[in-house]
């Protein structure tokens, strides 16, 4: 049976161990580059999950298309638990993962995308 997925944050604690959110998981269901932009799809924006639920937050962080650092750090997260609390977003099909570098990428490319991620931490 597969792991229960844990997004709400303790009411009595404050927030629930970082690990415990994803059931002890700490691998990603996708393949998720700290640099890849996260899209939230039109229709998650629309879930009502619980009061408190992280899929809320999630998919409002990723409307301006974040990347998985980013988020990662809009939710105070380490980025491993982001990365499985992302894709299993992602798995369900509430967000969407940008491409980011491919083999072929220019140095040019590689440099953009990396100041563009510094810029997006420096701004939280």
């Amino acid at each position: 049976m597969a792991a229960e997925k844990k997004f709400v944050k303790s009411k009595s604690a404050g927030l629930v161990r970082p690990y415990s959110l994803t059931a002890g998981r700490t691998k990603p269901s996708v393949d998720l580059p700290m640099e890849a932009a996260i899209e939230a799809l039109p229709h998650a924006e629309h879930v009502d999950w619980p009061q408190g639920d992280r899929r809320t937050e999630i998919v409002a962080i990723c409307a301006t298309l974040p990347s998985v650092a980013e988020v990662s750090a809009h939710l105070a997260l380490p980025i491993g638990v982001t990365r499985v609390l992302v894709s299993d977003l992602v798995t369900d099909g509430y967000l969407r993962v940008h491409a980011t570098l491919a083999d072929t990428s220019t140095v040019s490319e590689r440099r953009e995308l990396i100041e563009r991620v510094l810029a997006g931490l420096r701004s939280i």
